[in-house]
């Protein structure tokens, strides 16, 4: 049941299927049953090891906050029980890995340097394992990807380079452990975080050079994982090779409408696995970067008729929509429809009620966010009211 558990997951993992998932988190049930009858405790916190994992990653997928504070509870239980084998490094990276989500929304840089720095231990204690069993040596690599996910959401928040270089050399040394042909899914993992890294790191120096190599890690990842073999994992890096390129275009001036072009493109076919489980926040986040794709295009290029034709195709899926049943959506679109008033008055000079519609779609977009966890939509929401406020009064 334990195994069986553990391969629902990572099915889970690839494809965003929420029913996967129930698998997962009935056979680890199980499997903790089995154990507990049998009086087998260190079997017993592996399984509560592996069923706080299925929680962890429902709540990375879907945010459901509860989720996060019952895998909290199994990871406590599961390092309570002591001893040795994989379930004393696996709960305490478990429960590290519940602080960093929570420390990465409002931590200094003092203490995501000191949450950072206690990943080390329990990395190594698996990496000593890692010698004998592979899964050892996957869940190593699994947890500097997270380490560095935390490193770079704080860098990107707190407009710090030097937390996204300390991410970019944990995912070095992580890419240094793994073989590409052997293990395809969390190499393209790990490469797809160091171009994600990459490109906030060139946003911040201005180095384009930057831009180029993350756009060259992805293009690798696009050709050595399919979308059959992980939906999500390349859809990932279709969605982060977008904003890659629109980073390019934007560092171009807007001149390159090619760049932008691509990045619509890379974020339309991330659209088209995201869009198979719409509750998954990365659908709302591709979806927002592919609008502001459309209309930031138009409004380097002064081309009302370009801006026209972005709120045409915003139209008509907000038409297609439904605020019951997807109200993330339906938010993400009203952020959207902010911006392009915003770029409308930025391009004519006039005023003709958008600034009043502007804030009036951000501040009901902000509450939705707010009461779903969507802390980066929110923040991006709020942004846009302040500068709303700053630039037009």
């Amino acid at each position: 049941q334990l195994e069986a558990a553990a391969a629902w997951r990572e099915i889970g993992r690839r494809t965003g299927d929420p029913i996967a998932l129930r698998r997962a988190a009935t056979a680890a049930e199980r499997a903790a049953g089995g154990f507990k009858a049998e009086r087998r405790m260190a079997g017993w916190a592996r399984a509560r090891c592996e069923q706080a994992a299925v929680a962890m990653l429902g709540a990375a997928l879907f945010v459901e906050e509860g989720l996060t504070a019952a895998a909290d509870i199994a990871y406590a239980e599961a390092a309570a029980i002591g001893g040795t084998g994989l379930h004393p490094p696996l709960a305490e990276l478990g429960r590290l890995e519940v602080e960093a989500r929570i420390a990465a929304q409002s931590a200094d840089r003092a203490a995501v340097l000191a949450l950072a720095a206690r990943f080390d231990a329990p990395i190594r204690g698996l990496e000593l394992a890692g010698r004998r069993r592979a899964a050892s040596r996957l869940a190593a690599a699994e947890a500097r990807a997270d380490r560095a996910r935390f490193l770079t959401a704080c860098g990107v928040r707190l407009k710090d380079p030097m937390l996204l270089r300390m991410a970019l050399d944990g995912l070095a040394q992580s890419l240094s452990r793994l073989d590409a042909a052997y293990e395809p899914v969390a190499w393209a993992r790990s490469a797809t975080l160091r171009a994600a890294a990459r490109t906030a790191l060139a946003d911040l120096d201005g180095e384009i050079g930057e831009v180029a190599e993350a756009i060259n890690d992805l293009l690798k990842v696009i050709e050595h994982v399919s979308r059959d073999h992980s939906p999500l994992d390349w859809a990932r890096a279709q969605a982060t090779l977008g904003g890659a390129l629109q980073l390019l275009a934007e560092a171009g001036g807007g001149r390159e409408d090619s760049a932008f072009d691509q990045a619509v493109g890379c974020l339309d076919r991330a659209l088209t696995v995201f869009n198979l489980h719409p509750a998954l926040k990365e659908r709302a986040a591709a979806a927002h970067d592919r609008a502001g794709a459309l209309v930031r295009r138009a409004e380097l290029a002064g081309d009302l008729d370009a801006l026209a034709e972005a709120e045409a195709a915003m139209r008509a899926e907000l038409a297609a929509s439904n605020a019951t049943r997807d109200p993330v959506g339906w938010a993400v679109r009203q952020l959207n429809f902010a911006r392009l008033y915003e770029a409308r008055v930025s391009l004519t000079g006039r005023d003709r009620g958008e600034r009043a519609a502007a804030a009036l779609a951000l501040n009901t977009a902000l509450d939705v966010f707010g009461e779903h966890g969507l802390r980066t939509l929110a923040d991006a929401a709020a942004r846009s009211l302040e500068r709303l406020k700053l630039v037009h009064g």
